[in-house]
Parts: structure tokens; sequence; C-alpha cells
């Protein structure tokens, strides 16, 4: 068998078919000749992806233990609204953080309360807003805040005493559609005004500031939330709580 080597990726290949006849053997060599394209690679931009940075208050929140609540539940929305200044103090406290962690028990249970949801409307989600504050951070936004203690405590719960969200045992959210758009609970999240109070919601409704759609999708809100144990406080339609500060206590330790 021979070969020769053509100029341009021109190749030839030979193929040696025996034929016996006789007990005699021939050789007989067919030239197929084969044309190798040269192929044209083009350049193509792979856009890069920012890494995601592990602060030193992410790392503490891990280190106690506390777990990512999409890692449970990866189908829940989240809008860390105290990493950007969309939120009622218009200030980022936490920096890097752009996840929600809570304590082991109280994600499952959460992730209970979406399955819930998806059972009654599977195009709708739960979207969280905060989970775990660290103390720490409790502590400044206590420090920071400029308005009288009575009603401050409205809003931030004194550092001292310590908080279900310093525990990672209370959770702020809304529902949403598939595509994050949220549903209309006649205030906005963190509005201070008492129209986002649960324990008034009768009256605004009587007034027509709140509407039949607005107290229904703050009762499906509640009614999801039960299925996986949380309970809502009177005056945040958004905030809802695992288990009580007592209980909590013994059960966790507060994240500094």
């Amino acid at each position: 068998m021979t070969a020769r080597y053509i100029a341009n990726s021109l190749f030839s290949v030979f193929i040696l078919n025996a034929c016996v006849t006789d007990n005699q053997i021939t050789e007989e060599v067919v030239e197929q000749p084969i044309i190798l394209q040269d192929t044209i690679f083009e350049e193509v931009e792979v856009p890069q992806v920012a890494a995601y940075i592990i602060d030193t208050l992410e790392q503490k929140i891990i280190d106690a233990g506390l777990v990512d609540i999409q890692s449970i539940s990866p189908d829940i929305l989240i809008d860390v609204r105290y990493s950007d200044t969309n939120n009622f103090m218009h200030r980022d406290v936490y920096g890097h953080l752009n996840r929600i962690y809570l304590q082991p028990t109280v994600a499952e249970d959460l992730g209970k309360s979406q399955l819930y949801l998806k059972s009654i409307d599977s195009t709708l989600t739960l979207l969280v807003y905060d989970g775990v504050r660290p103390r720490s951070v409790q502590q400044y936004m206590w420090d920071v805040l400029e308005m009288p203690i009575h009603e401050k405590t409205k809003f931030v719960s004194n550092p001292k005493n310590g908080s279900l969200h310093n525990y990672g045992a209370a959770v702020d959210l809304t529902i949403a559609d598939a595509e994050g758009n949220i549903l209309d609970m006649g205030a906005g999240y963190d509005d201070i005004r008492k129209i986002a109070y649960p324990r008034h919601e009768k009256a605004y409704l009587d007034s027509g500031l709140l509407s039949k759609e607005h107290i229904a999708n703050r009762e499906l809100l509640r009614e999801v939330m039960k299925a996986g144990g949380f309970w809502n406080i009177e005056t945040e339609w958004w905030h809802f709580n695992r288990y009580s500060r007592d209980r909590a206590k013994t059960m966790f330790e507060i994240v500094e």
C-alpha cells in the first residue's frame, strides 16, 4: 500500500483489495482523493459574571449555622432591601449581603408555606425581603433612626432586648408572580403609615383607602404563612414570626 500527499489539504487514500483467484493473490489499488476544507473559528466574547463576595457579616451568619433560604426552596424569590437604599431608612446596612438566611428549621417551615402557595396557585411565589438581621446591624439602625423612642420601637426593636430577626426566626415577605411582580397590598414594604397595620385594615377598608383586593391579598399571605407555622404582627403586614421570643431564646443564639 502507498500514499501520496497533495497540497492544499488534498489527500489520497489507497484502498487495498485482495482478490483470491486460483490460489493467486492480486492487488487492486483504488485512489480516492478527499478534500478537507478549512474551518474558520470566530472569537466569541463570553460575558464575565462577577464573583459573589462573602464578607465578614455574611460569614458570621454562616458560622452561626443559618442557611440560605434558596438552598432549601430554590423557587422562592428574594429582594434584599437592606442591601440597597430602597427601604424606609434609605440606607444600605447589609453591604455585600445578597442572600436571605434563616435558622434551618425556620427555612424548612418557610418552604412548607411556599409549597402551600403553589398548591393554591402555581403562578405565584413568595418573595422575601429580609430574614436574619444580626444585632450589630439592628444596633446601627437603632442609633441612626431619628424619631421618638415610642415611635422607633414600632419599626426597629430595641437591640438590647433582641428581636426575632436577630435570632433568624422572623421573616419579611410578600407574594409575587413568576416575573417578580408583587401583589398589591395597599401599602408597600416598610411603609410606616397606619394603612400598613393589619389591625387597622377594617377601618381603612370602610374608608375606601384599602380595597377588597388589598385585603384579599393580605389574607392570602397570612393563610399561606400560617400553613408553615408563622403568624403576622399587628403593625406590619409583611412581618411574620415563627416562634415567640421566649421560645426562640431556648432554641437559638442571637446572631451578633
